[in-house]
């Protein structure tokens, strides 16, 4: 992509989710989410092959669809309120509304079908954008309005999209469905907890964005796009690969890495309000998604392909170290001493 078409883009992204996220207006708040759905789709469909467009195609019309879903939901609500202020969302259509809005553009279930095709036709680095930055915007609407939305509703859903996440991921052998997968799982854990703790959502988010980016920059440095490519990344560069293995035991959540902290959390959290059941029920789900990162894990260390490769070995290039990945990985696997000190900051 040229460069000045990349500034452009990267810049319009900011644009829509600083816009977004500090607006109170349902007109400004549904342009931010244009301005972001417009920006995104020249990078998705930048490498013009027809699962690229495909992918395009299909991120535009889910997205546009879910716009006109918020659109709708507004003008409701403004014609009962006589207002356009997003923080009273009082009508009970208008909510149910939002909510289905929300969960298309995350990608929660039941909309969830367009996420995973839309992160294989992208290149790594565009599903990491889809993956992290894209869904802050949604998520920040449901933080606002999350005292008007319904938990019942959210608590089907963020269940629902847990036990699908995990079970879904089982079979797949690319790499970027896997993280697709994930992430619906892991939205799952955040919208569970949204409307009783929605600052542990944020928490949770920031996670779970620091563990993604880590995984992403590394299977990009190692240029692995599927479990096949992947038994064999560990000849490019071994310390690397030695650390994505630690780190996909931390977005699994075990002890003692980083990303079992959110979900402590939030299991505390859920047990404090009474909520037992739904916390033993998306702590089982979980295990589901532990498998298939069990299973990354032991492609990427722990076997050898049976045949000889036959290309040169990459240790002995002289490439240039991009020192992000190393930041990343650095930071998702030792962040979980600061747990004390997150329930008196939140």
């Amino acid at each position: 992509m040229n460069p000045n078409a990349k500034l452009i883009t990267l810049s319009s992204l900011i644009l829509g989710s600083v816009t977004v996220i500090s607006s109170n207006h349902w007109t400004l708040t549904w342009t931010g989410l244009e301005i972001n759905t417009l920006a995104i789709i020249p990078m998705i469909s930048k490498s013009h092959h027809p699962r690229a467009v495909e992918a395009s195609i299909k991120y535009f019309l889910v997205q546009a669809a879910a716009s006109a879903i918020i659109l709708l939901s507004s003008t409701i609500n403004a014609w009962s309120t006589g207002q356009w202020d997003i923080t009273q969302l009082t009508n009970h259509t208008s909510c149910l509304l939002l909510t289905t809005a929300i969960a298309m553009k995350l990608g929660l279930v039941p909309f969830h079908f367009w996420f995973p095709e839309v992160l294989q036709g992208s290149s790594l680095m565009t599903a990491l954008l889809l993956s992290t930055l894209i869904k802050l915007p949604p998520l920040s609407i449901l933080l606002i309005t999350f005292n008007s939305l319904n938990p019942i509703l959210l608590t089907t859903l963020a269940l629902i999209s847990t036990a699908l996440g995990g079970w879904m991921g089982l079979n797949q052998t690319q790499t970027r469905k896997i993280m697709a997968f994930s992430s619906i799982s892991h939205l799952g854990w955040m919208t569970l907890i949204i409307t009783y703790m929605p600052k542990l959502t944020l928490l949770t988010f920031c996670l779970y964005t620091l563990l993604t980016s880590s995984i992403f920059l590394t299977l990009n440095t190692s240029n692995t796009t599927k479990l096949s490519t992947l038994m064999t990344s560990w000849t490019k560069n071994p310390p690397l690969n030695a650390t994505l293995m630690l780190t996909l035991l931390s977005l699994a959540g075990l002890p003692p890495l980083t990303g079992f902290l959110p979900k402590w959390l939030i299991i505390q959290e859920l047990t404090k309000q009474e909520m037992t059941t739904a916390a033993l029920a998306i702590a089982l789900f979980s295990l589901l998604n532990l498998f298939f990162y069990l299973r990354l894990t032991y492609y990427s260390t722990i076997t050898l392909p049976p045949n000889t490769t036959n290309y040169t070995k990459h240790w002995f290039l002289n490439k240039t170290t991009n020192p992000l990945p190393a930041l990343f990985t650095s930071l998702s696997i030792l962040l979980l001493p600061i747990s004390p000190a997150i329930p008196a900051i939140i």
